[in-house]
């Protein structure tokens, strides 16, 4: 539940920011009469990732079991290439979204009412459609539905509610920093979720090795427990863990661990005093 809800969070925060940005630049250049384009475009949005998230959880229903595992395990490795392709390049802009968003509002203006309209869906429909995946890949892994939609669906009323509140002056956040630990929880979240999609795979028998483990604490940390029930909810850890799901999780969150740090986690560097005294004159 609390991965969904940080993800939840991260996804629901961006989708409000870039929201919050579009709306600010049209009320100050005196174009209200664009704001409908806007909220139409977040409104069909919001339907397409629904529709996509009602699609993948009753979609596989009523296959075989061989088919529902393979299904299951594509989706979830893909889930983490989404989530990870989103870590880096929300590291990576996080500074210059709001002068990306404007410049790109500007020539939508420029275009009409329909290129708002799309700017604004999939601007919007891009963290809706991870969340949904990601959220199914969650309900898939934990064997439950209301757990992982309702730390969801928490994680989205606080990004909303901080959201109204950035917009409104009322609250300040180091976004820089919010996105940077958000990304390193998330990376291990994702490393979780690639496992259970490889375990998929070999339970399916496109993959190997299902039978062969890497270790088994299943009587130290018991499945039904709460530090299992805990870890199999944040983290995705099962008890009993395969060698492939074990390499496949090392090779995925070390590499990219190191590679978000060293690429979020750098300093800015700080201009020479003659370059700021220039500057400033």
């Amino acid at each position: 539940m609390l991965a969904n809800y940080l993800i939840g969070l991260r996804e629901g925060l961006e989708a409000a920011l870039v929201i919050g940005i579009l709306v600010a630049y049209l009320v100050r250049t005196r174009r209200r009469d664009l704001l409908p384009s806007v909220w139409n475009g977040v409104g069909i949005a919001i339907g397409v990732s629904m529709a996509v998230g009602a699609a993948l959880t009753l979609g596989p229903r009523g296959l075989s079991f061989t088919a529902q595992e393979i299904i299951g395990g594509s989706l979830s490795i893909l889930a983490v290439g989404l989530i990870t392709w989103m870590i880096f390049w929300m590291g990576k802009t996080a500074r210059f979204l709001k002068q990306r968003l404007e410049d790109g509002m500007e020539r939508a203006i420029a275009v009409g009412k329909g290129a708002i309209l799309a700017m604004a869906l999939i601007a919007v429909g891009r963290e809706g459609l991870e969340i949904a995946l990601f959220l199914w890949a969650g309900i898939e892994a934990a064997g439950s539905t209301a757990a992982p939609i309702v730390g969801a669906a928490l994680g989205l009323a606080t990004a909303v509610a901080l959201g109204a509140l950035i917009y409104r002056g009322a609250v300040r956040i180091n976004l820089r920093v919010f996105f940077q630990w958000t990304g390193v929880f998330l990376i291990i979240v994702a490393g979780g979720v690639l496992s259970y999609g490889i375990h998929d795979l070999q339970e399916a028998g496109v993959l190997p090795g299902m039978n062969t483990l890497a270790f088994d604490v299943s009587d130290t940390i018991t499945p039904g427990s709460v530090l299992g029930t805990l870890l199999k909810g944040i983290f995705n850890f099962s008890p009993s863990t395969t060698v492939l799901e074990a390499v496949a999780w090392v090779a995925y969150v070390v590499p990219t661990m190191w590679l978000f740090v060293r690429m979020a986690f750098a300093r800015t560097p700080h201009k020479a005093p003659q370059q700021a005294v220039a500057t400033s004159v």
